[in-house]
């Protein structure tokens, strides 16, 4: 299996030109499934892009992807294939809304439903890992939305990452599954910064509860207190946006999630002009 860039020759050449140092890369992760990891992620992808960012979305979620079918996009190549040999890293990117540096960002989608790379060798996902590495070369960003849960290779995806943006809801299992995220996370590589995001909240009161719960289970138990990147209200535009398998950001801007949206992109953007600056 080769992770070797090139580009296609059939495709225009629409990407922009490297960067000196890899990307800040975002793992978007959650304890359990049916918190809106994935639109987290996606809305995430479409705000930083928003904000004039290069944006590389990448559906890291091994055995059951999901983004190309909340995208409504019909990919010609996936990861999948790359892991197969049959294509470069590079050309099973798919351009949305334009593409990277072009309005929209840069999606690497997996395969769904298919669960091919759920047992993925550990060698195979560090060289997949390093692959992306020279990929991020082309981006500003790199939001990973990885698979639900504590697995292996969802763990070694998530310490590429410079950051995880754990997704937890009011739910006491997402809470607890949330936790056991971080726990777990800070035992693999304690590098890497765990950002607390709240999604479905009724009220932002109810969102900043459930918020401190988590934060104080791991002030008590682990001696740190993770940060709150934001809180998305929960509106049934969201489900709507799925449903027709569009961007929220693109069918509605002005939709509350979209607003808390672009306020997690500042954070994340904020934080790295910081890290910049250090």
């Amino acid at each position: 299996m080769s992770f070797a860039l090139r580009r296609s020759q059939d495709r225009p050449p629409v990407r922009p030109p490297p960067r000196v140092t890899p990307a800040s890369f975002i793992a978007v992760a959650s304890g359990k499934g049916g918190v809106g990891k994935t639109f987290v992620s996606i809305s995430l992808s479409s705000a930083l892009a928003q904000l004039g960012r290069r944006v590389l979305l990448v559906d890291g979620d091994l055995g059951l992807a999901n983004v190309d079918v909340q995208l409504g996009i019909a990919p010609e190549t996936d990861l999948a294939a790359v892991v197969a040999g049959w294509v470069e890293l590079e050309d099973a990117v798919t351009p949305i809304d334009g593409g990277a540096g072009h309005g929209g960002f840069d999606v690497l989608p997996g395969r769904s439903g298919s669960g091919a790379l759920a047992e993925l060798p550990t060698d195979q996902v560090a060289r997949l890992a390093a692959g992306l590495s020279a990929l991020s070369l082309q981006y500003d960003h790199v939001v990973m939305d990885l698979g639900a849960g504590i697995e292996a290779n969802c763990m070694r995806l998530a310490r590429t990452g410079d950051r995880a943006l754990i997704v937890i809801t009011d739910d006491p299992s997402s809470m607890t599954d949330g936790y056991a995220f971080i726990k777990v996370l800070r035992g693999y590589d304690p590098r890497v910064e765990p950002l607390i995001c709240i999604n479905l909240a009724d009220t932002r009161a109810a969102g900043q509860r459930t918020y401190e719960a988590v934060a104080r289970a791991c002030q008590t138990f682990l001696g740190f207190r993770p940060r709150l990147a934001g809180i998305v209200m929960n509106d049934p535009k969201v489900r709507n946006a799925v449903r027709c398998q569009k961007t929220l950001i693109s069918s509605d801007p002005a939709a509350q999630p979209v607003q808390d949206v672009l306020a997690i992109a500042q954070v994340v953007i904020g934080q790295s002009h910081a890290e910049l600056g250090n």
